[in-house]
């Protein structure tokens, strides 16, 4: 009897283990429930902010994540997150998909996966005008960015003598350079062409043609959800077909655009291998 014991715990801890190996399939979770939880950023201007208007979070990464739930014919549910919280809140099982200025690169694909890309831009610096010429004139200062971003990354190794100081979000970052703790922000050209255009003295700040990686953007989905991925990624090259993922580009960053800034699309969302 005593044996018999050992042997149904033994066959309940294999089938623990089990269940743990099998990755989730989110998609069927989402469908049951009907909603889908998309994390995205509540303080980077032009993909996830807080309207001050309506006081919801509004965007271009917003409106992806829009688009993909009403295709996948479910509600959405935004939940606010950071640079540095929204792997960890992925993983956790706390957000369905993370949609927040995400560069796709090797280190983090080894901890979830990624959609097609759905944006491109560049890391460049945002200074007081006048300042900073080329990137030698930023070795050995104070560089303000994000914690939990590629950008902090990217930034020691392109200036190993400066010192890189990480805040909870650009704004903050953006308000050190205004205070004078830190010399330059750095982060992707978007997002700093975003914080200029909303910069009540935006006259006294510019951005060098200085750029030091090129910074694809990915769909963040817990590693081995492939059916998950494999919906995001239909929906995305629908919304490419169709021209809606254009028109959401031009919304936010066309002559017109909310983001009160003009990027040129130099991507189209394609098939990756």
């Amino acid at each position: 009897m005593k044996r018999l014991g050992m042997w149904v715990l033994a066959l309940v801890f294999v089938g623990s283990l089990g269940g743990t190996a099998l990755a989730a399939d989110t998609l069927a979770d989402v469908k049951s429930k009907g909603v889908m939880v998309c994390g995205v950023k509540d303080s980077t201007p032009g993909f996830g902010y807080i309207d001050e208007q309506t006081r919801e979070i509004m965007g271009y990464d917003v409106d992806f994540c829009k688009a993909i739930a009403k295709k996948l014919g479910v509600k959405l549910e935004l939940k606010p997150v950071t640079s540095a919280t929204r792997m960890p809140q992925l993983i956790a099982g706390n957000i369905d998909i993370i949609a927040a200025t995400m560069t796709k690169n090797a280190e983090r694909a080894k901890q979830i996966d990624f959609s097609y890309m759905y944006f491109f831009t560049g890391q460049k610096f945002l200074v007081k005008k006048g300042t900073v010429k080329k990137l030698a004139d930023l070795e050995g200062k104070r560089i303000g960015t994000a914690k939990g971003s590629t950008s902090e990354q990217n930034a020691a190794k392109a200036l190993p003598k400066a010192t890189i100081l990480s805040f909870d979000d650009y704004p903050q970052a953006f308000l050190a350079l205004e205070q004078g703790k830190v010399v330059a922000v750095t982060t992707d050209e978007s997002i700093l062409a975003n914080l200029l255009a909303k910069a009540p003295n935006k006259k006294n700040y510019e951005i060098p043609n200085i750029q030091i990686s090129d910074e694809p953007y990915g769909l963040g989905m817990r590693k081995g959800d492939t059916n998950f991925v494999n919906a995001v990624n239909k929906a995305l090259l629908d919304m490419e077909k169709k021209g809606e993922a254009k028109k959401l580009y031009t919304k936010w960053f066309g002559p017109k655009g909310k983001s009160g800034i003009v990027l040129k699309r130099t991507f189209t969302i394609t098939p990756e291998r």
